[in-house]
């Protein structure tokens, strides 16, 4: 009896949809369904961030775009088995499905945007996962995951960005890596008018092959030092290196390892690191001019005058 009484509860309809009459039991069948789906999911999304480790950097894009295609599968194989669960004759949702396609014409419009660029992102390459980009207000960081919604971009202070897929679409990026391949970095850095510039040539691009960022010299890619112009009593010079691709990924690090090796050779060069100066010329003192301005500033000089100014008054 008992038994027949959850049946008869299960089966009861409790509502319909369009001549569908929908039950507990197919609701439940539904919930099971769709959840099961989730879970593969989610399970696919922790096998493909270990294949990624594991399958290194290179093919870390590829395997992306697969779990990618696959999440959206299963999430559309499970909402379709979901209904299908329900009972719901799919054709009574043909009146909502035109309300839900004047709804994406106007309030989501931005979600169904972001997710096509989300999808031209991924099958583009022009960004990939593992680039470093630099976007259009400054911010710089790596490429972790392209989702449906937005780009995951970490910079390097470990502060985890969320980039619209339209932006990257529509905005500028520079992709510092783009097929992982490093880029020449510039190190600018001056030293006094008269310093030998062979010498300080010499000496930079010395101190900088020893810094372990930087790559052997091969055909183009060398290592160079530039003199590219004049200062304020300084020479400017601009030391013009290739470095590890990781050491790209790492601009300020970078910057301030080379610094700190271009410091360091020209002091043991002894050669001179100019200082601000600043020259001043005085026209007049104390109201006076020239030679005589000079003169009442010389020790006794100013008593005297002031002396003879005082003769000159009792005289009058």
């Amino acid at each position: 009896m008992a038994l027949n009484g959850a049946d008869a509860l299960l089966t009861q309809p409790i509502a319909y949809i369009g001549a569908s009459g929908l039950t507990i039991g197919a609701i439940i069948s539904a919930i099971v369904v769709f959840s099961t789906a989730l879970l593969a999911v989610w399970l696919l999304k922790k096998f493909v961030r270990r294949a990624q480790q594991t399958m290194g950097e290179e093919r870390s894009h590829a395997i992306h775009i697969g779990g990618q295609i696959a999440r959206y599968v299963i999430v559309a194989f499970g909402l379709a088995a979901a209904v299908s669960a329900l009972g719901v004759d799919l054709s009574a949702l043909s009146l909502f499905a035109g309300a839900l396609g004047v709804g994406i014409g106007l309030g989501l419009r931005d979600i169904v945007r972001n997710f096509v660029g989300g999808l031209v992102l991924l099958f583009d390459r022009s960004i990939e996962v593992g680039d470093f980009v630099e976007l259009e207000d400054g911010t710089m960081g790596e490429v972790r995951s392209i989702g449906p919604r937005a780009t995951a971009v970490l910079t390097n202070d470990d502060v985890d960005m969320l980039v619209p897929n339209a932006n990257l679409i529509d905005g500028k990026v520079t992709n510092w890596t783009r097929n992982r391949m490093t880029r020449r970095v510039h190190i600018p850095f001056r030293t006094a008018l008269n310093a030998d510039k062979e010498k300080v040539r010499d000496a930079v691009i010395e101190a900088a092959k020893a810094v372990p960022l930087t790559l052997p010299d091969a055909g183009r890619k060398r290592t160079q030092v530039w003199l590219v112009g004049y200062g304020e009593n300084a020479l400017k010079f601009e030391l013009v290196v290739w470095p590890t691709l990781s050491a790209v990924k790492r601009p300020g690090r970078t910057l301030a390892t080379y610094c700190w090796a271009i410091d360091d050779a020209l002091r043991q060069s002894a050669i001179e690191i100019p200082l601000p100066q600043q020259e001043i010329r005085v026209r007049g003192l104390f109201g006076q001019e020239g030679e005589a301005g000079l003169d009442a500033l010389r020790p006794g000089q100013g008593a005297a005058t002031d002396g003879a100014g005082a003769r000159s008054s009792s005289e009058g």
